[in-house]
């Protein structure tokens, strides 16, 4: 018995060398005879003779294909070497008449990928469809070697391509515009806001006549087509309005006094009283004088930046320079180092804390090393010094951006608009900063001798106690941070 199991044992071994064996052998006989058609195959589909000389290329695949097969079952080496070498005959036949056809079809070629990159066959199928019936065609042509026919089919096939084209531009940048056009039309914003809807309208009509002349310098169309966008828009908004007033559910009256309410709030952030008894000019006047100056000094805030930057670098190299001379650190020297270090921590902390908060909770402004986070988006109900749940969330970003400052001093000021008593909004003040303190001590585990809190009453606003967006403004919680300049 076991010598039975040694003898099947040393049958499946020999099966298994004669296998490995002939499989080994196998790779040898491709190796030599597929050596000439893997690289003329290679040629071929460099040149995408698949597209270019499908014919040849087919016939180059299926001789191939033959020669694999005989080749794995073993047949008569001679077919194989026969098959290979048609294989090898039909591929160069293919490489070359790709590679003519690439010349004589470069237009075609062009239009081609012209359309592709403008997205022709998404936005374009049926013009797609035919531009590539008539390119296979005359690709088919030229491979049968009718040059003739084959260049007309290669016009055809480029003057659709250039349609299908042309359409698939206007499709990106138009088809918003007609759209809003169409929406516009049913709405009957014609009736209601016919000069509007008219420039939109001609807008378009402008965007389609530049693209006819010049497909390819997209930038007027596209800029021309989003005029005509918001035109249109324009005219969809003022039609209702128009439609509203005709049918008596807004007043003149009205519709003026909700046209001043932007204003309103415009001459609110500018801190300019919204004069509009005679008209809203004499108030556009004024925003712009104020919007104008606030331009230059923003502009010339730039210039002193600029000229601070220069000069600082002035300074380091100065001090550089006095360092070599005096051949070494002095006491004021490194304590003037310790200082420009901490100042510069400062700064950079300061850039920190300014990422914590959005512009609706907090303004972040530095006086010097001192940090000032007005807290315009701390409110508390009418006569009452309570801190609502809805603060929670912002008073933690206020302790996180105390932690940037470790050992800093904190001074808690409540301040009031005008409207009140004095001695009245002075108490409310003081009542609202300690609530802010013991919340600080409760919650944020603050020591109590980094603390202060601070009424001022009505006496520091900071905007106009005339308007309703500055009274606003002035009711405020600044948190005063004085960082450590040793430890910050």
């Amino acid at each position: 018995m076991v010598a039975k199991t040694g003898l099947v044992r040393l049958v499946i071994l020999g099966v298994a060398l004669l296998a490995a064996g002939n499989g080994y052998a196998q790779d040898e006989l491709r190796k030599t005879f597929f050596k000439d058609a893997d690289a003329a195959k290679a040629a071929a589909e460099a040149v995408n003779s698949k597209l270019y000389a499908p014919k040849s290329f087919a016939a180059g695949m299926k001789e191939y294909g033959d020669a694999e097969n005989l080749l794995e079952r073993g047949r008569n080496i001679e077919y194989v070497r026969s098959n290979a070498a048609d294989a090898v005959r039909h591929f160069r036949t293919a490489t070359a008449a790709a590679q003519l056809a690439q010349t004589a079809l470069a237009q075609a070629i062009k239009s081609r990928q012209d359309g592709a990159n403008a997205l022709a066959p998404e936005l374009s199928p049926e013009l797609w469809s035919d531009a590539q019936q008539q390119f296979i065609r005359a690709i088919q042509l030229m491979e049968r070697g009718d040059l003739k026919n084959a260049k007309r089919r290669e016009n055809e096939a480029i003057n659709l391509y250039r349609e299908a084209e042309l359409v698939a531009i206007k499709a990106q940048y138009l088809s918003e515009t007609r759209r809003l056009l169409a929406d516009a039309d049913r709405a009957r914003v014609g009736k209601y806001a016919p000069v509007t809807l008219g420039k939109a309208k001609r807008l378009l009509a402008d965007a389609e006549r530049e693209l006819n002349e010049n497909r390819y310098d997209t930038d007027l169309p596209r800029s021309l087509a989003m005029r005509a966008n918001y035109e249109a828009k324009h005219a969809l908004y003022l039609s209702q309005i128009v439609r509203q007033v005709r049918d008596r559910d807004l007043t003149a009256e009205q519709l003026v006094l909700n046209w001043e309410q932007p204003l309103r709030a415009v001459a609110g952030v500018a801190d300019v009283l919204p004069d509009m008894q005679e008209g809203p000019d004499k108030l556009v006047s004024e925003l712009v004088a104020y919007f104008e100056q606030e331009a230059n000094e923003l502009q010339a805030l730039q210039q002193e930046k600029a000229e601070n930057e220069v000069r600082i670098a002035d300074l380091a190299e100065e001090l550089r320079a006095l360092d070599e001379r005096l051949g070494g650190a002095t006491a004021e020297r490194a304590a003037l180092i310790q200082r420009l270090e901490a100042q510069a921590r400062v700064k950079q902390q300061f850039e920190q804390v300014e990422k914590i908060f959005s512009s609706y909770e907090a303004r972040v402004f530095r006086e010097g090393n001192t940090i000032i986070l007005r807290l315009v988006g701390l409110n508390f109900d009418s006569g009452d010094a309570q801190i609502k749940p809805d603060n929670f969330d912002l008073l933690a970003k206020v302790e996180k951006a105390i932690d940037v400052f470790p050992r800093s001093e904190l001074t808690i000021e409540g301040h009031t608009d005008s409207h009140g008593g004095d001695d009245l909004n002075q108490k409310l003040s003081q009542e609202r900063a300690e609530s802010v303190l013991q919340y600080m001590i409760n919650a944020m585990r603050i020591p109590t001798y980094r603390l202060i809190a601070t009424g001022y009453g009505e006496t520091r606003p900071v905007s106009s106690n005339e308007t309703e967006a500055g009274r606003a403004r002035n009711r405020r919680i600044d948190i005063v941070i004085r960082p450590n300049l040793e430890t910050s």
